[in-house]
């Protein structure tokens, strides 16, 4: 199976994630929420598949194209 990483666009907080390791999602799930600006920015899935790594969590801040998690398609 190939993995795609997914990336955030912006820097800032993560203030959510909804999904978890194991879990299957449908291409543009949200897989973490951004908070930059005093906003909240998803980080969509760009495919259909299972979330196989989250590679941050709860209020971990990262920075403009750092990977959040890897999904295998």
């Amino acid at each position: 199976m190939p993995e795609i990483k997914i990336v955030t666009e912006v820097a800032g907080r993560v203030c959510a994630t909804p999904v978890q390791v194991g879990g299957t999602i449908a291409d543009g799930d949200e897989i973490v929420i951004v908070e930059a600006m005093k906003m909240e920015l998803p980080v969509l899935s760009p495919a259909s598949g299972t979330i196989t790594s989250l590679l941050v969590k709860l209020d971990d801040v990262v920075a403009e194209g750092q990977a959040v998690a890897i999904v295998a398609c």
